[in-house]
């Protein structure tokens, strides 16, 4: 095939409008999750949308959605047809966090407390583990256990009325170990220190600044532009992406092993092949 040369690689096209990120368009197929307050759909473009769905609660989390969670994202996981996940809230909020009126009741039995709590890691753990990408998609409140959730995504975008914050020190919880040490390596520990002791809610400009956002967008374009985005991310190669993610996921003396079965791979997989021979001939690769 001669090597084209009309168009330089990567050009932007326009931002995807196809309307609000949490509703389903027009060929994306809804998949059950088999409780309340969570949907789930898969678009043509292989990106996977996991809606937070009690807006009369700002989509606070329960514990049956806490529960849930982790055998939505296997089912997810096991589908070829998922290259991207998006996490986001219905209406004008991404979460408020744990419901408090459901915790007030869990608080009252210590071993209720603790199997709550157990609940909400697996969820967070389940989340940070998806092997293919995961991007929250922000709006108002992102507080506490929201926040846990959107801190095990991989990368998150924010409208400019996002708030962020992590509130144990209002209610008197502690915070599990695993959501605070992905929070320290994500902000480092002064940062880390300042938010858990204080509960506040930063804006999303000072949170961007603090390294707990990726971009802040006005309101009007973040639908699109996560989209944009997320399909952008559903284009490249799994096998690079995975292979990143392994091994930014294990601790830097572990990052060599991690990565090792995938370089194997490569040296056989399609992916190399096809990248070098789109990038010689102008064109975007098929992977």
């Amino acid at each position: 095939m001669p090597v084209r040369t009309d168009r330089p690689l990567d050009r932007p096209g326009p931002l995807d409008r196809r309307g609000p990120l949490d509703r389903p368009g027009p060929g994306d197929a809804e998949l059950p999750t088999g409780v309340p307050g969570l949907r789930c759909w898969v678009g043509p473009d292989r990106v996977a949308v996991l809606l937070l769905e009690r807006p009369e609660r700002r989509n606070a989390v329960t514990g049956a959605m806490w529960r849930a969670l982790p055998g939505v994202l296997a089912s997810l996981a096991e589908r070829p047809d998922v290259r991207v996940l998006v996490l986001t809230g219905a209406g004008g909020a991404f979460s408020a966090g744990a419901d408090i009126a459901e915790l007030a009741g869990v608080y009252a039995d210590p071993a209720a407390a603790d199997a709550y709590h157990a609940l909400n890691v697996a969820a967070e753990e389940a989340l940070a583990a998806f092997p293919r990408p995961t991007l929250a998609v922000v709006r108002g409140a992102c507080v506490g256990g929201g926040c846990q959730l959107a801190l095990a995504c991989d990368l998150r975008l924010a409208a400019e009325d996002a708030r962020l914050g992590i509130t144990p020190a209002k209610l008197g919880v502690v915070y599990p170990a695993v959501p605070t040490l992905r929070l320290a390596a994500l902000v480092g520990p002064a940062r880390a220190k300042y938010l858990l002791f204080s509960g506040e809610l930063l804006p999303a400009d000072r949170a961007e600044r603090f390294g707990l956002l990726d971009e802040v967008l006005p309101s009007a374009e973040l639908d699109a532009r996560a989209r944009e985005f997320a399909a952008l991310l559903a284009r490249r190669s799994a096998q690079t992406i995975g292979a990143a993610k392994a091994a930014l996921s294990v601790a830097p003396a572990d990052a060599a092993a991690a990565l090792a079965p995938w370089e194997r791979a490569s040296r056989t997989a399609p992916d190399v092949r096809e990248g070098l021979a789109a990038f010689l001939e102008r064109r975007e690769p098929r992977f």
